[in-house]
């Protein structure tokens, strides 16, 4: 039995006859069509299943509707439920910090819009990242970028934040100068890992001035980074981030002539509405956050 067949005749009977159901289909499809494929339905079964002036249905008609019926009647309730559990997904890697204290208020103001949106969430550093962003695994990065992206990827900035070291508040050093003038420099480097975009970025100025000083401590995260310093394990390299650097024990020395760590939001294209408002809620966020930043 052709199944489309089958529910042009649901439709025929359901609304009492043929030019009726022209009206009320769920897609064009043109009267004589109808007909003609309804007598294709009653040749292949070898019965007659209505009259057709006035409409009424033969007893073999009204079997194979009642059988056709609890199908179509239900079938686009059952394909609202599918579509509802197949909501929108998207799939965002960040670091730690940004997942736990920025994205919350981004997803809060996504979901007035977009309330049956689903979110896979993944913290990792910026290599890992670009490669999950690359291979197809995630939809949507928010790292941070010391270079162009690779083909096919695009990118939005979003702020640009000083780089800064952080030492102890009782400690003699006032500026990053009186380290420079150490040779060697007798405090302990705490440091992101080599191929993390601040480590990059700091040992790209400390090569422009002609300093060695190499990492003591490799943390795995900023805040650790501040947690040492604060434990008196030696100097951090941070960004200057309120949420970083503000700790009782911790003091801001600022790095002049180092380069700002950009942080971007990076995606491969198809992108969809979803994808859009996205972005666009968190460059705003951004905004909100460090309005003096240096912004792009």
């Amino acid at each position: 039995m052709n199944l489309h067949h089958l529910e042009l005749f649901y439709y025929v009977c359901r609304h009492g006859g043929i030019s009726r159901a022209v009206r009320h289909m769920p897609y064009g499809i043109q009267q004589p069509a109808v007909s003609s494929q309804i007598l294709a339905l009653e040749e292949d079964l070898g019965t007659k299943l209505f009259d057709r002036q006035p409409f009424r249905l033969t007893p073999e008609g009204r079997e194979l509707y009642e059988f056709a019926r609890p199908f179509f009647d239900h079938a686009e309730a059952v394909a609202n439920r599918l579509r509802k559990k197949s909501a929108p997904k998207i799939r965002i890697a960040a670091s730690e910090i940004v997942l736990r204290d920025h994205l919350p208020h981004v997803i809060e103001a996504l979901r007035s819009s977009h309330p049956d949106l689903r979110l896979a969430l993944r913290s990792g550093y910026q290599a890992e990242i670009e490669n999950w962003l690359e291979g197809g695994e995630i939809d949507l990065a928010i790292t941070t970028l010391d270079s162009a992206p690779k083909a096919g990827i695009k990118s939005l900035p979003i702020v640009k934040l000083p780089l800064v070291l952080l030492a102890l508040k009782d400690s003699p050093i006032k500026s990053a100068k009186q380290l420079w003038g150490q040779t060697p420099i007798d405090q302990q480097l705490i440091c992101l890992p080599a191929g993390e975009t601040i480590s990059r970025t700091f040992y790209r100025g400390l090569k422009q001035l002609g300093v060695d000083w190499p990492t003591s401590i490799e943390a795995s995260s900023t805040g650790l980074v501040a947690r040492y310093v604060a434990n008196g394990y030696g100097i951090g390299v941070s960004v200057n981030l309120p949420e970083l650097v503000q700790h009782p024990n911790v003091k801001v020395i600022p790095l002049p002539g180092f380069d700002p760590v950009e942080v971007a939001a990076l995606w491969r294209p198809p992108v969809n509405a979803v994808h859009d408002a996205i972005r666009k809620l968190i460059e705003s966020r951004a905004r909100a956050l460090w309005p003096t930043a240096d912004q792009t």
